[in-house]
């Protein structure tokens, strides 16, 4: 069997911040971290709306034991309403990561949207039930006989990062950006900062400030330093905060 969990059920008004941001908000503040999340040519494949939530992860191979199409399915079943479907296909764009019926299914279950390091298609029908899809590229090639499932809610890779259900997923224009669930509190406090600075300087400089002094008067390139890195007390020291 493939394994799966089932981490805690997700908090929408988490997601409702992460939706008032930016993937580049969200990116700056981890950056600022030391934190590495974001990712490059995953994007929307669609104009679809900028999507936040709870990773539930599916792993894909070209060869296993487990159908793609059933496995999206079970994946799909045990997640909750405002989850993000994150898929690793390994970044093939030669093969199906996710499709039709797997888009119907999940956009009556009330999920978010999906990601996938991989290719997708019945792009169509996505826009019809505006379900939000960001990807590699379209491909018409089926998925059956070409790859198979390795697992669902388990560790993945994808875009160069590693993603564990519960994980927060932001995605926009901008492409997706992975946000560690223990660290999901202060990422979002200092995109939030972030964002309302910014939000003076433009106010100023609609005013007729001068933009360098609008800069200036709010520390600005301070802000957005590299903090020093935190000293751990002990192993059990950061507190996992569960997913959301």
């Amino acid at each position: 069997m493939a394994k799966k969990g089932q981490p805690a059920p997700p908090s929408g008004s988490l997601a409702a911040r992460f939706r008032a941001l930016s993937t580049c908000d969200v990116s700056d503040a981890m950056d600022r971290l030391g934190l590495r999340g974001s990712t490059v040519g995953i994007v929307p494949l669609w104009a679809c709306s900028r999507i936040a939530g709870p990773a539930a992860t599916l792993k894909l191979a070209r060869r296993g034991p487990h159908s793609t199409a059933f496995g999206t399915l079970e994946l799909i079943r045990d997640s909750r309403r405002g989850d993000i479907l994150v898929i690793d296909n390994g970044g093939r764009v030669d093969v199906n990561s996710w499709g039709g019926i797997a888009t119907f299914t999940a956009a009556r279950k009330g999920i978010a949207g999906v990601v996938i390091d991989g290719a997708t298609r019945d792009l169509d029908e996505m826009k019809e039930v505006r379900f939000a899809c960001f990807a590699r590229g379209v491909v018409q090639t089926t998925v059956r006989n070409r790859t198979a499932m390795l697992g669902y809610n388990v560790p993945i890779r994808f875009g160069g990062n590693t993603v564990r259900p519960g994980d927060y997923i932001v995605a926009d224009d901008n492409g997706v950006v992975v946000v560690p669930h223990a660290r999901v509190p202060e990422v979002l406090d200092l995109a939030e900062r972030t964002r309302a600075i910014e939000s003076r300087v433009r106010a100023a400089i609609a005013r007729g400030v001068d933009p360098i002094r609008a800069h200036a008067a709010v520390d600005y390139d301070a802000l957005l330093k590299r903090r020093p890195a935190r000293t751990r007390r002990g192993a059990g020291s950061a507190r996992a905060t569960g997913r959301r």
